[in-house]
């Protein structure tokens, strides 16, 4: 983890800065304005989302975030679950992992057009850049996440 690097985005001018994991705790500024990130909270667990807190958890985050969309009734979901507590842990502060109950928040399953479960959407910059349904194996998640975490 210590040569790991997170790009975030200045909201005030638009910057994509290369930030290192080992410093993110420390007040990163912008290279371009100087102007600081507000505190980037360090995740090792997945945070569970609503249609309420979506916008704050995903659209807003300045890290880029992986959106599990499950059901408890899903017996796919289930067995993807220990995988994704695993991704959250050992991608801590480079990615945020989210968990949406698509039964509980039909608003935000809607949204994104979630037709199957489960459905995992990366978000960079509060846009959906990519997304993958069905259960993957954690190789293949990985491979994914290579690419959205580089781009």
């Amino acid at each position: 983890m210590a040569n790991e690097s997170v790009l975030i985005r200045c909201r005030s001018c638009g910057t994509r800065n290369r930030i290192p994991t080992a410093k993110l705790q420390d007040g990163p500024r912008c290279g371009r304005c100087k102007k600081p990130f507000p505190p980037i909270p360090i995740n090792r667990r997945p945070v569970v989302v609503t249609d309420r807190t979506f916008a704050d958890e995903v659209i807003a985050s300045p890290l880029p975030v992986l959106l599990d969309c499950w059901a408890a009734w899903c017996a796919p979901c289930g067995a993807m679950a220990p995988v994704l507590d695993d991704l959250a842990r050992d991608y801590a502060g480079r990615l945020k992992v989210v968990k949406l109950n698509v039964d509980q928040n039909p608003m935000t399953a809607s949204r994104f057009n979630v037709m199957s479960l489960p459905t995992l959407l990366f978000f960079r910059d509060g846009k959906v850049v990519d997304t993958a349904a069905g259960a993957l194996p954690r190789q293949e998640i990985e491979r994914y996440l290579r690419r959205f975490l580089n781009g």
